[in-house]
This record gives structure tokens, sequence and C-alpha cells, in this order.
């Protein structure tokens, strides 16, 4: 049976759900955020490297470029986290940052300082619906929704098991943040 195409700028064919795999929502949600941090090196030009076993640091991203004055290469560790909790942010919204709630222990390990590698944290919110995460045509690939960066390096621990953090909203991670990253780390900056 074929599925009517719809006019240039008209609503996307209605089609049945996909049989989807029973993979829990949380594991999708990690191989979603990995494959967003895969297309954000990719454009910015950085190679991913996992450590094995991790010890609290998903990621470490890497960057040569000839700007660089405290090395050829330049490197950062990135933790990710992932959430539907929260609402994800509308073109026109006016928060300025979203509330995230980190275990003490991880908290500590991403805000200390000084650091030999420096750290980010970046979350992404996704909708609720694994069915409207993902949409794609001829000429893109829209992945829904968005990722944030933050250094928490020196933030103070203050809940007893668990702190909440402020995440800026104008801090979107895409592959002109991370390159704008490794250029202030590449000159012996923090990120």
């Amino acid at each position: 049976m074929a599925i009517a195409q719809p006019e240039w700028g008209g609503p996307p064919p209605q089609r049945a759900a996909p049989l989807r795999g029973s993979l829990a929502t949380t594991a999708c949600m990690e191989t979603l955020q990995v494959g967003y941090l895969h297309a954000v090196a990719a454009a910015a030009g950085c190679s991913l490297s996992q450590p094995f076993p991790d010890n609290g640091i998903d990621w470490h991203v890497s960057h040569g470029a000839p700007g660089h004055t405290v090395d050829d290469e330049v490197t950062i560790k990135v933790q990710l986290k992932c959430t539907y909790q929260l609402p994800p942010r509308t073109p026109g919204a006016s928060a300025s940052s979203f509330s995230f709630t980190l275990d003490n222990e991880h908290l500590v390990k991403l805000a200390r300082t000084p650091v030999a590698v420096h750290k980010i944290l970046v979350v992404m919110l996704v909708p609720r619906d694994r069915e409207d995460w993902l949409r794609a045509g001829h000429d893109r690939l829209d992945l829904r929704h968005c990722c944030y960066w933050i250094n928490l390096a020196g933030h103070p621990v203050t809940g007893r098991r668990r702190t909440t953090v402020r995440i800026p909203t104008a801090r979107i991670f895409d592959d002109r943040a991370l390159c704008e990253i490794m250029a202030r780390v590449g000159v012996g900056g923090r990120p």
C-alpha cells in the first residue's frame, strides 16, 4: 500500500506506529544522547574516546587545531545525562535555565577544581514519547530536542544526597559551541 506524499510544506503523512524493540526507555535515551554527541563531534572535527571502565565520565573529546597554544591537541571530559522529566524548551520561551538534579558523588567529580582535564556536563531534553524523537526527510534528520552544557567546576554540594544545578538554556551544545569550548581550552582557559 503506497502512502500519499504531502505537498511541499504540508503535514507529514500519517503512518502506523512502528513495532519498536523492548529495550528500556532509559537505555534508548542513553543511545540517543550518544548519537547526538557523535554528530556534534563529527561536525566540530573532534575525535571521541570512551574510557573503560568509565569511572563516572562517559566520553573524552579531543580537538586538534593550529590555534591551540597549550598543546597541538586538547581534550575535555564529557558526562552525558538525558531526561524527559523536563519539558523541552520551545522557541520564544522565556526560561533562561532549567533545574537538573545530580547525585552528590557525581557532582563532586564534575565540580573538582583545579583539574588537568576540564569536564562538562551535557544534558539532553527529549520528548517523553519515542515516536517524537526523530523526523527524517530527504534533506535532513531532525533529532528532538536539544542538549545543553555547563562547566560545574567549583559548584558546591548543597543537598544531603543530591544537589540541584541550573543549566543555562543559552548554552546549546552544538558543533559551534564545542569548537568555542575547545578554542578556550586550547589557549589554557576554561570551557
